[in-house]
């Protein structure tokens, strides 16, 4: 058997699945639901190992041994053989939001289940493993443990948010339904003591191993299921006088009629497009990491192939092929189940931004264009005028090659009344000041207000013929526009305008560019032929070379290597399942039925040619159905009450674990771009803001790309196999485990940051000591006072006291801390004549007698004057290594 041990972070709780080996093609996991000690897992390892030696005694002959260490199970996977189990080997965290972090898939182990004793072979199981392990799985794949990836940040925030009526009706239907007997155990049942989690079901379309976990979905725990997603994941540090707010830019790609360029073009007949990718940019401030307390934003767009029955031949070896329809679709059915889908996750209105060409001497690009605008027109006739589908074509090809017409300016002219129309999300309220000083583009904002903020309404859906370069372009505007918008609402900004060639603007399209090529890479076989400098006409002449390499690069991945990795694309994701008896995967002429189910059997319901939504979409439009409370998506939730003490829902712990010895391989191993250290200019001189235009020679990495820089965010974004895990990350899982399986094992692996080191020569580096080495006057402009006064140093501790604790009570709840005379809160007594002001008479804490004993003992022990320790500090250690290590 195969014993897979997992335990949380700080090694506290176990579970632990058995897997048979004696059955040769079926797959049969035990899991007893139970959460084990520390100490209880040692022992039930310890008699596993007593129980399975040949001869007692003998150490050498032990029957369990740890076969592999991992960070998390992918899934279960079988061809013609036995089962495979898909574990995470390595990892590598790439961002955090608000304290969860987010990781990078950096390698993977596949083991075979099966003994050799009862292992069934076959002449093709060879083959089948080749061609699924072409999806490489280092490759742009991401995890989270707390953290739903599959779901935009509005619809996580928004599930907390629920009310608690709710949640407590939900609760007690789950623990009737529920067979899990030690799910409650410990769990307080006093009033006021119980905090409710929620965890909701992953958006099945951006999953990338939903398939492969169908096996054990319903047997195991669901702390077991770990969902990955495919795309892209960057975060970058926007610091505002030293105020550090994160960027953070996630694109999902759909694993629905997923593939390669010209073998997947158009819609199924599910209304899933190819190369969907759904684009989210959230915004936060980094000194306050909690949900709850914290700032964050987001705004989510959409890019997609154009949704109709078209395609392109391939075997002309033509670089453009010709675009054909292949089905009359006179009701835009296909159109409408995509938008029906659209509707449901973003609400209204969904706007189309086209932008293939409209005038050509050959009718090519135009095709999709005229079926487009015919299946939108149709589908209006039906929706209310308020939420009809809003269509805006554009040809950026022909504006580019004008000399007359800016394009980024017309851009930006769509891209304001795109984000005017959607709004965008925000998790706190409008501030005091925007209330005093109002905004005429920020009350011209639409979206969704509610007391806690703004909800983002509806979606940009943005298409060109492959939605590679012309879309990220435009994309990159839309996002730019909304990123002034959220940097206001969070107040860093005084009115929502970003200006080009600030440092704020070059760190946002950095990010992009590596979306774009990656998002490219993955679909089309190359990095992004145009860029954002292309559009702008400030790129240097060797880029255009770089181009043409790129056309190459993308040309050759098209006709000689997609069919494989589409192949494996349709292994992977179980589009093809190998089966005994029946074709192989190479010898299929084409996929095409394997993505139209309706090929293979007739649907026995016809959808409505007019009523063509889902029911219940339109009574709650402009809001998305999917983020409404109903009982059709409370069944999407699972809810659970813990104890407000308890370990697993201690963020402070989870984040800055106590417990551990720090590292700085673990505290800096996320290595972030700088919007300070990679963009501001070394001598800033009074204006260190990043919202001050610079000039291309006066900044730390110019506009027309420095050669060295870039090959350094390459490295720290893309290249992150040969960087392995710092070694204090421990194991979530681990196979086979021995009696000793739980200590921490040094497997030889030299520690690395994963940060470039750049090398540079003698005369550099003394180039770079001269400039660091200036007085204060020459970088900041003013020469700094020696001691500030005590009036000063009052007033700062006054508000730094203040700044603590404001988000610890608002004046809704004052009230009840006066009845209740809570301890350790301090008293906020507003002495501002406005009601939304947030000026406080500040309190400050007081402390008992043994706090400030502790304190003195702990300055004397400072100093070198130790107090002789007590009984009960004995007895206190004594416990605390007993709980740790035995």
């Amino acid at each position: 058997r195969y014993f897979l041990v997992g335990s949380n972070p700080a090694e506290t709780k176990y579970r632990v699945l058995k897997i048979d080996r004696t059955e040769p093609k079926d797959l049969v996991i035990i899991d007893d639901k139970h959460v084990y000690t520390q100490q209880e897992v040692r022992e039930l390892l310890g008699r596993l190992d007593m129980g399975n030696r040949t001869k007692i005694g003998q150490k050498g002959s032990s029957g369990l041994s740890r076969a592999v260490s991992a960070f998390g199970v992918v899934g279960f996977v079988r061809f013609l053989e036995g089962y495979y189990i898909v574990l995470i080997t390595k990892r590598r965290k790439m961002a955090d939001i608000g304290g969860h972090a987010i990781y990078k898939i950096e390698d993977t182990n596949m083991i075979y289940i099966p003994n050799d004793s009862v292992r069934v072979t076959h002449p093709d199981e060879a083959r089948y493993l080749r061609i699924f392990q072409n999806v490489d799985l280092s490759s742009n794949f991401y995890f989270s443990y707390s953290y739903d990836l599959s779901h935009s940040l509005q619809y996580n925030l928004t599930v907390l948010r629920m009310p608690l009526e709710t949640l407590r009706t939900e609760i007690t239907q789950t623990r009737q339904e529920s067979f899990d007997i030690f799910e409650d155990e410990g769990l307080s049942t006093q009033g006021g003591s119980g905090v409710f989690g929620v965890c909701s079901k992953p958006y099945e379309k951006y999953v990338w191993n939903g398939k492969l976990l169908e096996a054990v979905k319903n047997t195991v725990h669901r702390d077991w299921l770990l969902y990955i997603i495919h795309g892209f994941c960057g975060q970058s540090k926007l610091l505002i006088y030293g105020r550090p707010i994160y960027v953070t830019l996630i694109a999902r790609r759909s694993s629905k009629f997923a593939g390669t360029r010209f073998l997947k073009r158009g819609a199924n007949c599910e209304g899933d497009v190819a190369n969907e990718v759904e684009t989210e940019q959230i915004l936060y401030d980094a000194s306050v990491m909690s949900f709850s307390a914290g700032s964050y934003s987001s705004y989510v767009q959409v890019r997609g192939s154009v949704p109709l029955y078209w395609s392109q031949d391939i075997s002309t070896m033509m670089p453009k092929p010709p675009i054909t329809l292949d089905q009359a679709d006179p009701f835009a059915h296909v159109a409408a189940l995509h938008f029906d889908q659209m509707l449901q996750r973003f609400g209204s209105p969904i706007i189309i931004l086209n932008l293939v060409k409209e005038r050509e001497k050959r009718k090519h690009e135009r095709i999709l264009s005229e079926e487009l605008v015919a299946a939108v027109t149709y589908l209006n006739q039906f929706l209310p005028p308020e939420h009809a589908i809003i269509y805006i074509p554009w040809d950026m090809a022909k504006y580019t090659k004008s000399k007359l017409c800016n394009v980024l300016d017309r851009l930006n002219v769509i891209a304001e009344s795109v984000v005017k129309k959607t709004g965008f999300f925000v998790n706190r309220p409008d501030s005091y000041c925007s209330i005093l000083r109002p905004d005429e583009k920020w009350n011209e904002l639409g979206g969704y207000v509610v007391s806690t903020g703004r909800l983002q309404t509806g979606v940009l859906r943005t298409n060109c013929v492959d939605c590679l370069d012309r879309t990220n372009t435009a994309q990159f505007m839309v996002g730019k526009c909304a990123l002034a918008y959220q940097l206001y609402s969070l107040g860093l900004i005084d009115k929502p305008n970003l200006q080009f060639d600030t440092d704020a603007v070059r760190l946002f399209e950095e990010l992009y560019e590596d979306h774009g090529d990656t998002l490219s890479l993955q679909y089309g076989g190359s990095q992004l032929v145009h860029r954002v400098k292309t559009y702008r006409k400030i790129a240097p002449w060797t880029q255009h070379s770089k181009d043409i390499m790129q056309t190459l690069s993308r040309y050759y991945s098209n006709a000689f290597s997609d069919a494989d990795r589409q192949d494996s694309i349709n292994l992977f994701l179980g589009v093809f399942k190998p089966t005994e008896g029946k074709p192989h995967l190479w010898e299929l002429p084409t996929d095409f039925y394997l993505h139209h189910k309706n090929t293979l059997s007739l649907s026995q319901t016809r959808r409505s040619y007019t009523y063509w939504w889902t029911t219940g979409v339109l009574k709650h439009l402009p809001l998305p159905f999917d983020e409404v409370t109903c009982a059709e998506n409370r069944h999407k939730l699972t809810v659970k009450k813990f104890h407000k003490y308890e370990e697993e829902i201690d963020i402070h712990n989870e984040f800055f674990r106590p417990y551990e010895l720090s590292s700085f391989d673990e505290t800096f191993c996320l290595a972030m771009t700088n919007s300070t250290r990679d963009f501001m200019p070394k001598n800033v001189g009074i204006d260190p803001s990043p919202f001050t235009v610079r000039k291309p020679e006066e900044t730390g990495k110019s506009v027309l790309g420095n050669k060295s820089n870039r090959e350094e965010t390459v490295l720290q974004r893309k290249t992150a196999a040969s960087a392995p895990p710092p070694p204090s990350e421990e194991a979530v899982s681990s196979s086979s485990e021995d009696d000793s399986g739980t200590d921490k094992e040094d497997e030889g692996a030299v520690s690395q940051r994963s940060t470039p080191v750049k090398v540079t020569d003698t005369g550099d580096n003394t180039k770079i000591t001269e400039n660091v080495v200036q007085s204060t006057k020459d970088v900041y402009g003013v020469n700094l006072s020696d001691v500030p006064s005590e009036d000063d140093l009052a007033i700062y501790a006054r508000f730094v006291q203040l700044g603590q604790s404001q988000h610890k009570q608002d004046k809704s709840s004052q009230q009840f801390c006066s009845k209740h005379h809570l301890d350790r809160v301090i008293n906020l007594i507003p002495i501002s004549s406005f009601s939304q002001d947030n000026i406080y008479e500040v309190q400050p804490p007081r402390a008992d007698r043994k706090s400030i004993e502790i304190f003195h003992a702990h300055i004397q022990a400072g100093r070198g004057n130790m107090q002789p320790l007590g009984k009960d500090d004995f007895l206190m250690y004594r416990e605390y290594i007993r709980n740790r290590y035995l």
